[in-house]
Formats: structure tokens, sequence, C-alpha cells
């Protein structure tokens, strides 16, 4: 299949579970799938570019909007790692899909490592990205937004008026500096999202599940023993400012099924930063684990 066939062959899709829509991509390859989950405040989309690369050498992809975020369901709701995991078994059941190999970043992560704990018969090995659950430190501002208040604060904030100023001072500082990447439009897509009262329900009521104004406030470390029952690669930005790197460290000490992989010049999004090199390590990881083709 050509480059051009695969793009084509790239699917948006929605599955009603339980009276809710769950939006997700689905990339066409061969073999056992790889099952994105983003982080917080994100969505299927920042996926993108290392699906359509992993999807082009013949591995299988889907892509999900998580509960609450990009195209799925939002609003109230029951947005806790568990439900999370839940809501991704459903829609593997949907596709008929019983063994995939799960790659979360972030929150995802952490969805990832409770799914593998609810439902250990689905995996076939565990791609953590930045994830979340393996330490309690967590950026200021998530701290910050975790706080009773803040989403008075937001509404106040966010509004058509200031999103407009906001972008036009985005568009001065890109010519005053001569940075036309200056606050790339995803970080504008996640402020703008955050102006939806919809969003801004989903997005605080899924940040306070997992993070308060200690930092985070779910753990997988007691259980991350659990996951030496399969392959987990963990891949990690040397500059996240979000979750440190010696969270990654610490989860690959602590599982001897683990390798650990560091961007150096990466931050919080090593998949977005350089989505060749994460192609590379994760395409290289399932050929060495057994995972990669259609006898995978």
């Amino acid at each position: 299949m050509s480059t051009t066939q695969r793009a084509d062959a790239v699917q948006r899709e929605v599955a009603v579970l339980h009276g809710r829509d769950l939006s997700y991509v689905r990339y066409p390859g061969v073999g056992v799938p790889l099952v994105l989950l983003h982080g917080v405040g994100s969505s299927a989309a920042g996926w993108e570019t290392s699906a359509a690369i992993l999807s082009g050498r013949g591995v299988p992809v889907i892509a999900i909007d998580m509960p609450g975020h990009g195209e799925s369901a939002k609003g109230p709701g029951d947005y806790s790692l568990g439900s999370m995991a839940s809501a991704v078994r459903d829609l593997l059941d949907h596709l008929g899909i019983d063994r995939a190999v799960i790659v979360g970043h972030s929150l995802g992560g952490g969805v990832a490592l409770q799914f593998h704990y609810q439902y250990p018969s689905y995996v076939v090995g565990l791609v953590l990205v930045s994830s979340g659950g393996l330490g309690q430190d967590a950026n200021l501002i998530l701290r910050l937004l975790s706080l009773p208040g803040a989403g008075v604060v937001l509404q106040v904030g966010l509004n058509p008026r200031t999103m407009s100023a906001l972008d036009s001072l985005r568009q001065q500082a890109r010519r005053l500096t001569r940075r036309p990447d200056l606050i790339p439009d995803r970080v504008m897509d996640r402020i703008d999202r955050l102006s939806d009262p919809d969003g801004r329900h989903s997005f605080l009521a899924t940040l306070r599940s997992v993070v308060d104004h200690t930092g985070q406030r779910v753990s997988a470390l007691e259980k991350l023993h659990l996951s030496n029952d399969v392959p987990v690669l963990i891949v990690w930005g040397a500059k996240d400012s979000i979750l440190p790197v010696a969270h990654g460290e610490n989860a690959h000490d602590l599982l001897d099924s683990s390798t650990f992989v560091v961007f150096d010049d990466a931050g919080h999004e090593p998949h977005r930063k350089d989505p060749a090199r994460f192609a590379d390590a994760l395409q290289g990881w399932l050929r060495d684990n057994g995972l990669a083709g259609p006898t995978a």
C-alpha cells in the first residue's frame, strides 16, 4: 500500500458506548494494533504525525479522543482513571480487538497502567510516554488548576475577547522575535478548548481526578510490579517540566521488563518533538519483543 493510499485509509470514527460518543482515529496496518491514549487537555490529534509514520510502515494504530476530550462526549461524567480504562475496554470490544499494545502519554500513561491492572488479558505490551502515576511531583500550574475556584478564574479569563487579544499578542511576539513557532497552534487550541464550558468542565474533572494541590494524588507504583508480565517501553524527555524524568528512571529500575529511552532535547511531549525518532524507538521495541507484523 502506498503512502497516499494509507493516508486515504485513515478514518475518524465515533462509537456510541453506553449512550456517549467516543471518537477515535484508525490508521491501517497489519498485526496487533497500537492503542494511543493522550494526556489531559489534549486529543488524538497529538499523535497524528507519529501515528502516520508508524502506519506508513505497516503498524496498525488506533488513536482515541479520551472521554471529555477532542470530539468525544464532554460535560458531567466520571473522569477517573478506572472509568477511562473501562471506556478503552468497551471500545476494543466494540471493534472486536482482544489483544493490543497500549501506549499512554502523561494522563494516558496512568490510564494505560490502570487498563493493564483491570484488563490484563488485552495487553501484550505497554508504552509509557512521560507517564503520570509514577511519582507525586507535578507542575505548579497543574496543581493550581486543581484548586477550588479555578473553574471560575478560567471562565472569567477565557472568553472570545481575551482569546482574540491573546492571539494578537502571539502574532506580534512572533514578528518581534522572528520565531514563527512561538506559542504553537496546538497550545492555543488547548487554551481555546478551556473557553468552552463543557470542555472546561471535562478538563478540570479529569485533572482533579489525578492531581491536587500537593501534586499527583494517584500512584501506580505499588502495583507496578504487575506490569512485569509484559514488555514495557518507557520514553521521556530530559527537559520535561511537567513530570520529571526521574519518575521514568525510577519506574525503569522497578520493572525488569522495561526499556528506557530518553530524548535529550525534548520536554513533556517527546513523541511530538521528534515523531520520527519516537516511531523508530517504538517500532524497534516492537520488533525486539516479537510484537511487530501479522504473526505478533
